[in-house]
């Protein structure tokens, strides 16, 4: 195992401190319990947004809080759930009155921690909702999941929900907009080696030089299938025809393309899979009038990729191009 720590056993509280330190205008990282919060959190008269899961998948999601975005996310150690604790202390943190808004993956542990912490938030009169993403085309359930996963349209939604936040928007406004966002984007992703946690020391599972895996989820869940290596034109057919099957996506739709890499993967790469994805979509009338194409959603090391895509209406594209000022992803502000 070759990587740039210090001590296993310190990688998380070590990057939190790199990430206060790297963006203290934007950001402050509260520690015991451990959680990243907007520098100017609470915003009185704004719903708070809050998310999070294990460590190991940056930029998600602390490097999404800030202006725009989230107002708060709970980082829990390498590929394991934060806890109940940490999710009401972020939800105090960011509570301006107008209620917070859980963004929750559709993992066990996540799930069931953010329900503990919302109920705590409402003994304590804060008006918390929830939204799960579940947008993973791949497997109906999962090693880690009870239904489908949650993957990229966990990034979507919070861009889009910080803006209608930031509009200052109502609390059942801004729910309401994230299930309307999961409802209409679905993923896929594929592995071509594993990653290494930290703390294991070893491959996460194994996969031939020629092989890969079809369906992988964040933490290296299995997929639907293990192939023999393809060219990327056939890779892409591979994970998009089931997520434009799924929804299904019609000829007319226009659409946010997500192409992501999980860690490992080069931007050369990512924009040699978009290419033949609008060839793709351009073969069945759909149209991708806005891109994201880079390493958002990781999975420590891992070399493969994830397509996610988002069928637009001009709400949902007005949110999507509004100002942001996080340190994972900015414009317009």
């Amino acid at each position: 195992m070759k990587k740039l720590i210090n001590d296993p056993a310190d990688v998380v509280k070590e990057g939190l401190q790199g990430i206060a330190a790297a963006h203290a205008d934007r950001v402050r990282v509260m520690t015991d319990p451990n959680v990243i919060v907007r520098a100017d959190a609470p915003v009185q008269g704004k719903v708070g947004l809050v998310s999070g899961g294990g460590s190991g998948h940056e930029p998600m999601h602390g490097g999404f809080v800030g202006m725009g975005m989230l107002d708060a996310a709970c980082p829990g150690e390498v590929f394991t759930s934060p806890t109940p604790d940490q999710m009401l202390a972020a939800t105090k943190a960011v509570d301006g009155g107008a209620g917070v808004l859980h963004i929750v993956k559709n993992y066990t542990g996540d799930v069931l921690n953010f329900e503990m912490a919302a109920d705590l938030a409402r003994d304590e009169k804060i008006e918390v909702e929830a939204v799960v993403i579940d947008d993973d085309v791949a497997v109906q359930d999962s090693l880690y999941t009870a239904g489908r996963r949650g993957v990229g349209t966990t990034v979507l939604a919070e861009k889009i929900c910080g803006a209608a936040a930031e509009q200052r928007r109502s609390l059942a406004e801004v729910a309401g907009l994230c299930r309307k966002v999961n409802a209409n984007g679905r993923s896929m992703g594929m592995a071509l080696t594993s990653c290494i946690v930290p703390a294991a020391g070893n491959p996460t599972f194994e996969l031939g030089p020629a092989e890969m895996e079809i369906g992988i989820g964040i933490h290296g869940e299995p997929g639907r299938e293990r192939r023999q290596m393809a060219p990327a034109r056939e890779v892409v057919e591979m994970l998009a025809t089931p997520i434009v099957e799924d929804l299904p996506f019609r000829s007319g739709d226009r659409v946010l393309a997500f192409v992501n890499s999980m860690g490992g993967t080069p931007l050369i790469e990512l924009y040699v899979l978009y290419n033949d994805l609008r060839k793709f979509l351009a073969a069945r009338g759909i149209e991708p009038v806005r891109t994201l194409i880079g390493p958002y959603i990781t999975s420590l090391e891992m070399q493969g990729c994830s397509i996610t895509l988002l069928k637009l209406d001009e709400e949902l594209t007005a949110l999507w191009d509004a100002p942001v000022d996080t340190p994972g992803l900015r414009w317009g502000a």
